[in-house]
């Protein structure tokens, strides 16, 4: 198995390539669209370097991977799906998502739709990168959607745990738990202790320069600030929730997940030959239930 890292250094996402040198079958994992909320300047420069990565070893992608439905950024994968034919390949707790966010956004029943992604993995669900069979673990807390792919020695949690200097996922969002988040997390550092943790996100904690997105089991245990072997599922819910109290809302938040619940499809031209994004009015403040 090869792994490359790809850092997105405006949203702090790591995305990643996970091939298999016996077949040169590779997927890509949470790819990321490059969009200025300012501007409203939509760009494809990072995805398209991975895809330059796939082209020059001459790999040939055949999945498109989401942990979840992301909230900081917009997802490329039915970017990738329309370059390469890959399928795209979600948790199938997705739905709920979808129906959460389509009255949010006061989207119709045909603008958005559970076939909008070719794959929905249920818990312990298996499939292969060419030779390279990958399980699929449910892991919500962070969303109700929220998984970890396993490949080999590998574990890919996207946002559920990061590197051990800063922690854990936020649970406010809408299906977001800190009960299920500890116990989620608890799953995963049950897994063999050299087990590889590929984070979802890096933020670059006080006091470290250079972004971080590998740890393993042994290392979360010992020294996660928030989630160690010292720390109490209770204690964790106490920590979890006065922190995410203190957050304010990601910057993209608005226009990502109307995206993200359509697998990175943007809606279609109007009369004018230009996509638009909705931005509600007043309604972020609203729980979303």
């Amino acid at each position: 198995m090869e792994i490359e890292p790809f850092y997105d250094q405006s949203t702090g996402t790591i995305s990643y390539i996970v091939s298999d040198p016996a077949t040169s079958e590779a997927a890509f994992i949470d790819p990321v669209l490059d969009y200025d909320g300012a501007s409203a300047q939509l760009s494809t420069r990072s995805v398209d370097t991975m895809m330059s990565y796939a082209h020059d070893k001459g790999l040939t992608v055949t999945w498109c991977l989401e942990t979840h439905i992301h909230a900081d950024h917009l997802s490329a994968a039915d970017y990738v799906r329309e370059k390469t034919a890959a399928k795209i390949g979600i948790g199938e707790k997705v739905a709920l998502i979808q129906v959460l966010f389509k009255t949010f956004y006061n989207l119709a029943d045909d603008e958005v739709d559970i076939t909008q992604f070719d794959r929905l993995f249920c818990h312990e669900d298996t499939f292969k990168i060419g030779h390279l069979v990958v399980s699929v673990m449910h892991t919500p807390g962070h969303t109700p959607a929220c998984v970890t792919y396993l490949v080999g020695d590998a574990a890919f949690v996207g946002d559920t745990i990061f590197m051990p200097d800063y922690g854990t996922a936020r649970t406010d969002f809408p299906g977001g738990d800190a009960r299920t988040l500890y116990r989620s997390i608890q799953s995963i550092l049950s897994l063999p202790t050299q087990t590889r943790i590929f984070v979802g996100h890096d933020y670059l904690p006080e006091g470290r320069q250079s972004p971080a997105w590998v740890s393993n089991v042994d290392k979360q245990k010992t020294n996660n600030i928030h989630v160690n072997d010292t720390v109490s599922e209770e204690y964790f819910i106490n920590l979890r929730q006065t922190r995410d109290a203190t957050l304010t809302a990601p910057a993209l938040i608005l226009p990502s997940l109307q995206v993200n619940i359509r697998a990175g499809k943007l809606f279609p031209a109007e009369s004018d030959g230009h996509q638009y994004l909705k931005i509600p009015i007043n309604k972020l403040a609203t729980p979303v239930k």
